[in-house]
């Protein structure tokens, strides 16, 4: 029988055990649950990985917690700029938006660019013309506003610094969002979202809007979903380096990420995590970081939500 499953990251980082509450730490993993809970109930009623995917990435991004949808951090400009990805592995479609703003849901969209027009990556003011095409309904500024974040970029803010999430800058630790998915058919699927990096400028677009970088899906391998230092990842071409390392090296799932992340990524200077999925279910989540914030579940009996590195 086709084991189900999914895997969820809320960015990987300086997350060191001790330095945050009691009480943000279920805070944390509560809304992990949720996602994840929310994700594999789709799967358990028969929907397809896409869907599934989807609906986990909106909990997060409908949460001040990560940095994507409502707890995007600060550019320069003091303004948001979010950007998605979305992949099937059963039909290689995809679909991604960068440098978006006043979108609840930044994975819905690339979903609509995947499903509803003819392109896979569409950027700024195309792509919100393209939302307004499809009747999007836009938040304004003050739904974005987390005070924590506008701490986070007043800190650094008419500098040239600009601020990854697991930055050693900071003790207080969230980020990139992304979630795999693996049906009853055993098809498989993987989304990303992000709000970027504090005080980014010039229109800065990392890993995860790109399709083999920070994020990527096919049958015949698996479905990944990065966070990290994105500059490495797109060096690296991470995502997609796990599906090749499986294709033609014939990599177990697990051979395959433990390869990237512990090896490649840090051989060229970066840092971050993954989780993936293959078609038979399947699940790593490996990080080179103190922690990840990731969950994952499977119909085999496999519940798991953690913060640090066990």
């Amino acid at each position: 029988m086709q084991k189900i499953a999914i895997a969820i990251h809320g960015g990987a980082g300086t997350l060191v055990r001790g330095k945050m509450t009691s009480e943000k730490e279920k805070e944390y993993k509560n809304v992990l649950r949720e996602a994840m809970q929310t994700g594999f109930q789709l799967l358990e009623e028969g929907k397809d990985a896409i869907e599934a995917l989807e609906q986990a990435i909106i909990v997060m991004e409908n949460s001040h917690l990560f940095n994507a949808g409502k707890g995007s951090v600060f550019t320069a400009n003091e303004t948001h700029e979010m950007d998605a990805a979305i992949m099937d592995g059963k039909t290689l479609n995809a679909g991604a938006v960068t440098l978006i703003t006043g979108v609840k849901n930044p994975i819905s969209l690339a979903r609509d660019v995947m499903e509803k027009s003819e392109h896979v990556f569409l950027a700024g003011k195309g792509a919100l013309q393209f939302a307004e095409s499809l009747n999007y309904s836009f938040e304004k500024a003050p739904y974005f506003y987390d005070e924590f974040r506008h701490q986070q970029w007043l800190e650094i803010k008419d500098s040239d610094s600009f601020q990854l999430d697991h930055s050693v800058k900071k003790d207080s630790k969230f980020g990139t969002v992304g979630a795999v998915a693996c049906d009853k058919n055993g098809n498989i699927a993987a989304g990303t979202s992000t709000g970027g990096m504090t005080n980014k400028k010039f229109g800065r677009i990392g890993d995860s809007p790109i399709i083999g970088a920070g994020n990527y899906a096919n049958n015949n391998t698996c479905a990944v979903s990065c966070t990290g230092s994105g500059e490495f990842f797109i060096k690296a071409v991470a995502a997609y380096d796990v599906s090749c390392l499986m294709e033609f090296k014939g990599l177990s799932l697990e051979d395959a990420t433990n390869e990237v992340i512990h090896k490649r990524i840090l051989e060229i200077g970066g840092d971050g995590g993954l989780i993936a999925v293959d078609a038979k279910g399947n699940i790593a989540m490996p990080f080179n970081t103190e922690g990840m914030y990731r969950a994952c579940k499977d119909s085999e009996g496999l519940d798991e939500i953690l913060i640090y590195n066990v």
